[in-house]
């Protein structure tokens, strides 16, 4: 539960970003300086040996915040479990992120017309550099304990410490774990469940699993490699949870013959060297070299719960 004011149920954490049901970067860089700019009238001037606030994760929302808390003369530190760009970097290769200018901290209005995940990394990257913007990659928050400091206040104990902070703000994606699909197989090396970088399945035949957004992209990411023969797998009679722009994409990739869709069908086990696949009434054999699973995520609803934060729609997702 979010209100207007970026926290939760629990006084002194707040919500920005995916999580909070802003999955655009645009509104998430926004969101992320409106979330410490809240905060900031709160906890800037105490006298402490507590961080005014730890940011979790350095995706858009997270990357915006930091450079807020930053500009605002706050003490904090920011935490990602991986690299810079949160889900952002495991878009696939080529993916226009941003099509209109956002106004970052610092360094004002940005603008990326039409720009690549690559633009976008790259530009994050430069912008750390020069503003010495510290962030702990690959340092993931494990726990989050309230302690009594007569007021809001938190310890955060991350993969290598633990810190004190007077406010936390969780920028995290919303997919805390990919949705796996149960099925015998899966466990294999050769089985994914996010694209990377789609030149390495050149001559490969593949099986994509989803259909929504990410599985589309991945399908035609591949499709468009040399010698490759992707098979889509849907549960769906149709992509209805799709962007017209990505069903204008795969629709000639079908037509062409460069991906083969199943509809309404099943995924019910994987080998090393294909995909059953339930489909019209009778169980097919679809050779695959690789296996990319696009079933959404789960929620990372037990490590919100551990510390308290209720789940449910208002003011957005949480």
């Amino acid at each position: 539960m979010v209100g207007p004011d970026f926290q939760t149920n629990i006084p002194g954490i707040y919500v920005a970003g995916e999580l909070g049901g802003m999955g655009l970067i645009r509104n998430a860089i926004e969101q992320g300086k409106q979330a410490v700019g809240e905060i900031a009238g709160r906890t800037k001037g105490r006298a402490s040996d507590f961080l005014d606030v730890v940011i979790v994760g350095a995706g858009p929302a997270g990357f915006s915040a930091s450079l807020a808390a930053k500009q605002k003369g706050l003490s904090f530190k920011t935490f990602d479990q991986e690299s810079l760009g949160g889900t952002v970097a495991h878009f696939p290769r080529g993916k226009i992120v941003m099509s209109r200018p956002a106004q970052l901290p610092i360094v004002g209005q940005v603008e990326l017309d039409r720009s690549t995940k690559e633009d976008l990394l790259a530009f994050w990257s430069d912008v750390q550099n020069k503003t010495n913007l510290e962030i702990n990659f690959n340092e993931p928050v494990n726990s989050i304990a309230a302690i009594d400091v007569g007021g809001p206040g938190f310890s955060v104990t991350t993969s290598r410490g633990t810190y004190r902070t007077r406010c936390i703000l969780l920028c995290i994606g919303r997919r805390g774990s990919p949705r796996k699909l149960e099925v015998p197989g899966e466990d294999l090396s050769h089985v994914v469940y996010r694209l990377i970088d789609a030149e390495q399945y050149s001559n490969q035949k593949v099986v994509v699993v989803g259909g929504g957004d990410s599985a589309i992209e991945a399908a035609v990411s591949i499709a468009e490699q040399p010698g490759t023969t992707v098979t889509l797998s849907y549960r769906g009679e149709a992509f209805g949870r799709s962007t017209a722009h990505n069903r204008s994409r795969i629709a000639p990739l079908i037509e062409a013959g460069r991906i083969r869709v199943l509809f309404k069908s099943v995924v019910k086990s994987i080998t090393s060297q294909a995909v059953e696949i339930e489909h019209a009434g009778q169980r097919d054999i679809v050779a695959a070299e690789a296996v990319v699973i696009c079933a959404g995520g789960i929620v990372p609803s037990d490590f919100l719960k551990s510390f308290g934060i209720h789940i449910e729609t208002k003011y957005g997702t949480i």
